[in-house]
Protein backbone atom coordinates (compact mmCIF):
# COMPACT_ATOMS: atom_id res chain seq x y z
CA UNK A 1 0.00 0.00 0.00
CA UNK A 2 1.27 3.60 -1.00
CA UNK A 3 2.31 5.59 2.27
CA UNK A 4 1.05 9.22 -0.23
CA UNK A 5 -2.67 9.55 0.11
CA UNK A 6 -4.26 9.70 -2.82
CA UNK A 7 -4.58 13.85 -2.76
CA UNK A 8 -1.42 15.13 -2.93
CA UNK A 9 -0.45 13.80 -6.44
CA UNK A 10 -3.78 15.04 -7.33
CA UNK A 11 -3.03 18.38 -6.20
CA UNK A 12 0.83 18.53 -7.63
CA UNK A 13 -1.23 17.85 -11.21
CA UNK A 14 -3.84 20.79 -10.60
CA UNK A 15 -1.35 23.19 -9.81
CA UNK A 16 0.59 22.44 -12.91
CA UNK A 17 -2.75 22.21 -14.79
CA UNK A 18 -3.14 25.87 -13.59
CA UNK A 19 0.41 27.33 -14.14
CA UNK A 20 -0.08 25.76 -17.84
CA UNK A 21 -3.83 27.37 -18.58
CA UNK A 22 -2.49 31.50 -16.86
CA UNK A 23 0.28 31.17 -19.09
CA UNK A 24 -1.81 30.58 -22.30
CA UNK A 25 -4.56 32.39 -21.26
CA UNK A 26 -1.97 35.66 -20.55
CA UNK A 27 -1.49 35.57 -24.22
CA UNK A 28 -5.71 37.08 -24.92
CA UNK A 29 -4.14 40.14 -22.96
CA UNK A 30 -5.28 42.95 -25.61
CA UNK A 31 -7.49 40.37 -27.95
CA UNK A 32 -10.04 40.49 -25.11
CA UNK A 33 -11.60 42.12 -22.12
CA UNK A 34 -10.03 40.32 -18.72
CA UNK A 35 -13.60 39.42 -18.38
CA UNK A 36 -13.89 37.83 -21.88
CA UNK A 37 -10.41 36.10 -21.05
CA UNK A 38 -12.09 34.62 -17.89
CA UNK A 39 -14.87 33.82 -19.91
CA UNK A 40 -13.36 31.60 -21.99
CA UNK A 41 -11.94 29.63 -19.51
CA UNK A 42 -15.77 28.09 -18.31
CA UNK A 43 -16.79 28.11 -22.17
CA UNK A 44 -14.41 25.98 -23.72
CA UNK A 45 -13.96 24.15 -20.73
CA UNK A 46 -17.60 22.66 -20.78
CA UNK A 47 -16.48 20.01 -23.51
CA UNK A 48 -14.37 18.45 -22.09
CA UNK A 49 -16.37 18.57 -18.70
CA UNK A 50 -18.41 16.35 -20.16
CA UNK A 51 -16.25 14.02 -21.72
CA UNK A 52 -14.36 13.41 -18.27
CA UNK A 53 -17.99 13.17 -16.53
CA UNK A 54 -19.20 10.59 -19.53
CA UNK A 55 -15.03 8.47 -19.34
CA UNK A 56 -15.97 8.04 -15.36
CA UNK A 57 -19.29 6.60 -15.87
CA UNK A 58 -18.35 4.68 -18.16
CA UNK A 59 -15.13 2.94 -16.80
CA UNK A 60 -17.20 2.94 -13.33
CA UNK A 61 -19.95 0.83 -14.96
CA UNK A 62 -22.27 3.67 -12.77
CA UNK A 63 -25.11 5.70 -13.65
CA UNK A 64 -25.30 9.05 -12.55
CA UNK A 65 -26.34 9.21 -8.86
CA UNK A 66 -29.49 10.98 -7.83
CA UNK A 67 -29.31 14.02 -6.28
CA UNK A 68 -31.44 17.40 -5.05
CA UNK A 69 -31.65 21.16 -5.61
CA UNK A 70 -29.36 21.56 -2.14
CA UNK A 71 -26.32 20.02 -4.65
CA UNK A 72 -27.53 22.11 -7.65
CA UNK A 73 -27.82 25.56 -5.34
CA UNK A 74 -24.58 24.29 -3.56
CA UNK A 75 -22.54 23.99 -7.25
CA UNK A 76 -24.08 27.48 -8.28
CA UNK A 77 -23.01 29.39 -4.79
CA UNK A 78 -19.80 27.95 -5.41
CA UNK A 79 -19.45 28.78 -9.08
CA UNK A 80 -20.82 32.47 -8.61
CA UNK A 81 -18.14 32.82 -5.47
CA UNK A 82 -15.45 31.65 -8.52
CA UNK A 83 -16.53 34.17 -10.95
CA UNK A 84 -16.29 37.04 -8.15
CA UNK A 85 -13.32 35.82 -7.01
CA UNK A 86 -11.62 36.23 -10.45
CA UNK A 87 -13.58 39.64 -10.83
CA UNK A 88 -11.78 40.82 -7.73
CA UNK A 89 -8.91 39.36 -9.02
CA UNK A 90 -9.22 41.56 -11.99
CA UNK A 91 -10.38 44.50 -10.38
CA UNK A 92 -6.95 44.03 -7.98
CA UNK A 93 -4.54 44.19 -11.41
CA UNK A 94 -6.23 47.38 -12.19
CA UNK A 95 -5.20 49.37 -9.73
CA UNK A 96 -1.83 50.55 -9.37
CA UNK A 97 0.05 48.24 -7.03
CA UNK A 98 -0.59 44.77 -9.23
CA UNK A 99 1.75 43.18 -7.01
CA UNK A 100 0.08 43.78 -4.12
CA UNK A 101 -2.92 42.84 -5.17
CA UNK A 102 -1.55 39.59 -6.67
CA UNK A 103 0.29 39.00 -2.97
CA UNK A 104 -3.16 39.29 -1.20
CA UNK A 105 -4.76 37.08 -3.39
CA UNK A 106 -2.64 34.54 -2.14
CA UNK A 107 -3.83 34.33 1.38
CA UNK A 108 -6.70 32.38 0.14
CA UNK A 109 -5.10 29.33 2.00
CA UNK A 110 -4.65 30.92 5.38
CA UNK A 111 -8.28 32.56 4.98
CA UNK A 112 -9.42 28.76 4.27
CA UNK A 113 -7.92 27.68 7.74
CA UNK A 114 -9.69 30.19 9.91
CA UNK A 115 -13.41 29.74 7.51
CA UNK A 116 -12.89 26.13 8.09
CA UNK A 117 -11.86 25.81 11.62
CA UNK A 118 -13.99 28.68 13.05
CA UNK A 119 -17.51 28.58 11.06
CA UNK A 120 -17.17 24.57 9.85
CA UNK A 121 -15.17 23.07 13.05
CA UNK A 122 -12.79 21.57 10.87
CA UNK A 123 -10.08 19.41 12.73
CA UNK A 124 -6.63 20.14 10.70
CA UNK A 125 -3.55 19.08 12.57
CA UNK A 126 -0.88 21.52 13.92
CA UNK A 127 1.92 20.78 11.39
CA UNK A 128 -0.14 21.39 8.35
CA UNK A 129 -1.37 24.62 9.96
CA UNK A 130 1.90 25.66 10.71
CA UNK A 131 2.94 24.43 7.24
CA UNK A 132 -0.01 26.27 5.17
CA UNK A 133 0.66 29.89 7.21
CA UNK A 134 4.49 29.86 6.14
CA UNK A 135 3.93 28.98 2.60
CA UNK A 136 1.61 31.73 2.53
CA UNK A 137 4.26 33.82 4.28
CA UNK A 138 6.90 32.37 1.15
CA UNK A 139 4.34 33.37 -1.37
CA UNK A 140 3.90 36.55 -0.32
CA UNK A 141 7.54 37.18 0.18
CA UNK A 142 7.91 36.56 -3.03
CA UNK A 143 5.28 38.56 -4.35
CA UNK A 144 6.69 41.29 -2.65
CA UNK A 145 10.15 40.83 -3.26
CA UNK A 146 12.10 44.05 -4.21
CA UNK A 147 9.29 45.99 -1.69
CA UNK A 148 9.63 47.21 1.88
CA UNK A 149 8.23 44.28 4.59
CA UNK A 150 8.48 46.40 7.15
CA UNK A 151 5.39 46.65 9.66
CA UNK A 152 4.34 49.58 9.18
CA UNK A 153 5.01 49.73 5.14
CA UNK A 154 2.71 46.25 4.87
CA UNK A 155 0.38 47.83 7.13
CA UNK A 156 -0.35 50.77 4.56
CA UNK A 157 -0.03 48.45 1.57
CA UNK A 158 -3.37 46.05 3.10
CA UNK A 159 -5.08 49.29 3.40
CA UNK A 160 -4.83 50.04 -0.37
CA UNK A 161 -7.62 49.26 -2.92
CA UNK A 162 -5.42 46.93 -4.78
CA UNK A 163 -4.74 44.89 -1.31
CA UNK A 164 -8.51 44.90 -0.64
CA UNK A 165 -9.40 43.62 -3.81
CA UNK A 166 -7.43 40.58 -3.52
CA UNK A 167 -8.43 39.75 0.16
CA UNK A 168 -11.66 39.95 -1.17
CA UNK A 169 -10.62 37.89 -4.01
CA UNK A 170 -8.55 35.14 -1.81
CA UNK A 171 -11.76 34.87 0.41
CA UNK A 172 -14.20 34.16 -2.55
CA UNK A 173 -11.78 31.77 -3.59
CA UNK A 174 -11.84 29.72 -0.37
CA UNK A 175 -15.57 29.90 -0.02
CA UNK A 176 -15.75 28.66 -3.62
CA UNK A 177 -13.41 25.67 -2.15
CA UNK A 178 -15.58 25.23 0.98
CA UNK A 179 -19.11 24.85 -0.87
CA UNK A 180 -17.95 22.84 -3.53
CA UNK A 181 -16.33 20.51 -1.03
CA UNK A 182 -19.69 20.39 0.57
CA UNK A 183 -21.42 19.39 -2.74
CA UNK A 184 -19.69 16.17 -2.80
CA UNK A 185 -20.37 15.01 0.42
CA UNK A 186 -24.54 16.05 0.04
CA UNK A 187 -24.18 13.32 -2.88
CA UNK A 188 -25.27 9.52 -1.61
CA UNK A 189 -22.43 8.26 0.23
CA UNK A 190 -21.87 5.20 -2.14
CA UNK A 191 -20.91 7.23 -4.98
CA UNK A 192 -17.47 6.95 -6.09
CA UNK A 193 -15.37 9.95 -5.34
CA UNK A 194 -13.88 10.05 -9.05
CA UNK A 195 -17.87 10.65 -10.02
CA UNK A 196 -18.59 13.21 -7.32
CA UNK A 197 -15.75 15.30 -8.65
CA UNK A 198 -17.04 14.97 -11.91
CA UNK A 199 -20.50 15.88 -11.32
CA UNK A 200 -19.59 18.52 -9.18
CA UNK A 201 -16.89 19.63 -12.30
CA UNK A 202 -19.54 19.55 -15.46
CA UNK A 203 -22.60 21.11 -13.00
CA UNK A 204 -20.53 24.03 -11.73
CA UNK A 205 -18.52 25.15 -14.97
CA UNK A 206 -22.27 24.88 -16.85
CA UNK A 207 -23.92 26.78 -14.24
CA UNK A 208 -21.00 29.78 -14.58
CA UNK A 209 -21.19 29.75 -18.12
CA UNK A 210 -24.82 29.97 -18.07
CA UNK A 211 -24.83 32.96 -15.47
CA UNK A 212 -21.29 35.11 -17.51
CA UNK A 213 -23.02 33.98 -20.89
CA UNK A 214 -25.98 35.80 -19.80
CA UNK A 215 -24.42 38.74 -18.62
CA UNK A 216 -21.93 39.14 -21.36
CA UNK A 217 -24.69 38.79 -23.72
CA UNK A 218 -26.36 41.66 -22.06
CA UNK A 219 -23.75 43.76 -21.53
CA UNK A 220 -21.27 43.05 -24.16
CA UNK A 221 -22.80 41.34 -26.72
CA UNK A 222 -19.74 42.32 -28.74
CA UNK A 223 -17.20 40.57 -26.47
CA UNK A 224 -19.11 37.58 -26.18
CA UNK A 225 -18.98 37.45 -30.41
CA UNK A 226 -15.48 38.19 -29.75
CA UNK A 227 -14.61 34.72 -27.57
CA UNK A 228 -16.75 32.74 -29.69
CA UNK A 229 -14.48 34.12 -32.72
CA UNK A 230 -11.23 33.08 -31.21
CA UNK A 231 -12.35 29.59 -30.39
CA UNK A 232 -8.47 28.01 -31.93
CA UNK A 233 -6.65 30.21 -29.69
CA UNK A 234 -9.63 29.95 -26.71
CA UNK A 235 -9.58 26.24 -26.86
CA UNK A 236 -6.82 24.82 -24.80
CA UNK A 237 -7.50 27.21 -21.66
CA UNK A 238 -10.82 25.47 -21.52
CA UNK A 239 -8.99 21.52 -21.85
CA UNK A 240 -6.69 23.02 -19.69
CA UNK A 241 -9.17 24.46 -16.91
CA UNK A 242 -11.32 21.67 -16.80
CA UNK A 243 -8.32 19.16 -16.18
CA UNK A 244 -7.34 21.44 -13.24
CA UNK A 245 -10.37 21.97 -11.48
CA UNK A 246 -11.37 18.41 -11.85
CA UNK A 247 -7.88 17.49 -10.01
CA UNK A 248 -8.72 20.33 -7.46
CA UNK A 249 -12.49 18.76 -6.86
CA UNK A 250 -11.03 15.18 -6.57
CA UNK A 251 -8.61 16.78 -3.92
CA UNK A 252 -11.88 18.60 -2.47
CA UNK A 253 -13.43 15.61 -2.44
CA UNK A 254 -10.62 13.41 -0.79
CA UNK A 255 -9.89 15.39 1.94
CA UNK A 256 -9.96 19.19 4.10
CA UNK A 257 -10.29 21.80 1.44
CA UNK A 258 -7.31 23.75 3.31
CA UNK A 259 -4.84 21.21 3.12
CA UNK A 260 -5.52 20.57 -0.61
CA UNK A 261 -5.41 24.69 -1.19
CA UNK A 262 -2.47 24.85 1.07
CA UNK A 263 -0.69 22.29 -0.45
CA UNK A 264 -1.44 23.98 -3.91
CA UNK A 265 0.93 27.01 -3.06
CA UNK A 266 3.21 24.41 -4.73
CA UNK A 267 2.19 26.22 -7.70
CA UNK A 268 4.33 28.90 -6.98
CA UNK A 269 7.62 26.68 -6.87
CA UNK A 270 6.24 25.71 -10.78
CA UNK A 271 5.69 29.48 -12.02
CA UNK A 272 9.54 30.22 -11.12
CA UNK A 273 10.84 27.52 -12.53
CA UNK A 274 9.21 27.70 -15.92
CA UNK A 275 10.48 31.22 -15.81
CA UNK A 276 14.11 30.16 -14.65
CA UNK A 277 14.90 26.96 -16.82
CA UNK A 278 12.60 28.09 -19.19
CA UNK A 279 12.55 31.66 -19.89
CA UNK A 280 16.16 31.82 -18.38
CA UNK A 281 15.50 34.74 -15.72
CA UNK A 282 17.60 35.28 -13.18
CA UNK A 283 16.13 34.10 -9.18
CA UNK A 284 16.87 37.39 -7.19
CA UNK A 285 18.69 37.39 -3.88
CA UNK A 286 15.48 37.94 -1.85
CA UNK A 287 13.99 35.31 -3.50
CA UNK A 288 15.45 32.66 -1.97
CA UNK A 289 13.89 33.11 1.23
CA UNK A 290 10.50 33.01 -0.17
CA UNK A 291 11.52 29.66 -1.89
CA UNK A 292 12.48 28.00 1.04
CA UNK A 293 9.52 29.31 3.22
CA UNK A 294 7.12 27.87 0.21
CA UNK A 295 9.08 24.76 -0.04
CA UNK A 296 9.19 23.82 3.61
CA UNK A 297 5.82 24.65 4.49
CA UNK A 298 4.13 21.96 1.23
CA UNK A 299 6.44 19.56 3.23
CA UNK A 300 4.47 20.01 6.50
CA UNK A 301 1.85 20.18 4.80
CA UNK A 302 2.56 16.72 2.87
CA UNK A 303 3.66 15.07 5.98
CA UNK A 304 0.41 15.81 8.02
CA UNK A 305 -1.51 13.82 5.30
CA UNK A 306 0.91 11.22 5.15
CA UNK A 307 0.72 10.83 8.80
Amino acid sequence: MSLIPAWIPVTIAAALFQVWRTALQARLRGTLSPGGAGFVRYLYALPVDYALLAATLAALGAGLPSFGWGFTALCLVGGIAQIFGTNLLIMAFAHRNFVVGTAYAKTEAAQLVIVSVLLFGAHIPAIAIIGIMLAVAGVLALSLAGQSMAPRALLRASVQPAALCGLGSGFAFAITAIVLRNATLVLPPTTPILLKAMLVLALANTLQTLAQGSFMAIRSPAELRKTLLIWRRAAPIGVLSALGSGCWFIGFALTNVALVRGFGQIEILFTLAVGHFYLKERTKPGEITGLVMVGLGVIMIAAAGIG
